[in-house]
């Protein structure tokens, strides 16, 4: 049975790439891999290497996550060297633990290879801290993405009535909601607030506004979108660089 490595991609911009994570796509025997991993990385693979899709877009899943985990068993039983490609890093919403857990169910030895997490990245190449001092002390980090079968919210929007920063992956679907419970909990309407489309990335675009007008201002921008809520937002006049 070959190990498996459950690999974080980075954010988008191939150059966040870990040494680690690329030395483990540069010896793979099969990559699979998902929506949000920056494609040019699969070119670092070596001769015979084979690439297996899994990506994931709104509701559309190519595969449900239970056929994900058998994909990478069975590619396990097949290959001395697997690596699982995931966006941003395993852990970070990136559903790792679990095929982690299934893996060692079966017996299949795996290695988790943490990739820079666009929560933290996104909103840097924005121009946007997610702490600064005088600022902010603390930042949370949060779904955006809710299963649309669940009838009650998981998050507990009740506690983030003080938080310093919120970050929200994978939020645009649900922006309107989200900028509306933030107000129903006591968030003032000119609360600073960004979203930030394709981060990272030659096509990174980011908008600001309040909690009260950012979903006209926001609602066209393509995805995978990243959410920043807080009064670090007004120092992108001061820090944004990479989309100059």
């Amino acid at each position: 049975m070959g190990k498996v490595y459950l690999t974080g991609a980075g954010p988008g911009d191939i150059d966040l790439l870990t040494v680690k994570a690329l030395r483990v796509v540069q010896q793979a025997d099969v990559i699979i891999y998902d929506r949000l991993a920056n494609p040019d990385i699969l070119q670092e693979a070596k001769d015979g290497c084979e690439f297996i899709y899994v990506g994931k877009e709104d509701s559309h899943h190519t595969l449900p996550q239970e056929e994900i985990n058998e994909v990478i068993y069975q590619s396990a039983l097949k290959y001395e060297k697997v690596v699982r490609l995931k966006g941003g890093d395993p852990l970070v919403f990136g559903r790792g633990g679990e095929e982690g857990i299934y893996l060692r169910e079966r017996g299949i030895e795996f290695e988790f290879i943490p990739g820079i997490t666009s929560a933290i990245a996104v909103p840097e190449y924005a121009g946007i801290p997610v702490t600064h001092r005088g600022v902010t002390v603390s930042f949370r980090v949060v779904t955006g993405h809710e299963s649309k079968n669940k009838e009650h919210s998981q998050i507990p929007w009740e506690n983030y009535k003080t938080d310093d920063t919120i970050v929200f992956l994978m939020g645009l679907h649900r922006l309107k909601k989200i900028t509306q419970k933030l107000i129903e909990i006591g968030k003032p309407k000119d609360h600073p607030i960004a979203v930030i489309s394709r981060g990272t990335t030659p096509d990174e675009k980011t908008v600001v506004g309040t909690l009260d007008d950012i979903y006209e201002k926001a609602k066209e921008l393509p995805t995978p979108a990243l959410i920043v809520v807080g009064e670090v937002v007004k120092l992108r006049d001061q820090l944004s660089w990479f989309e100059k």
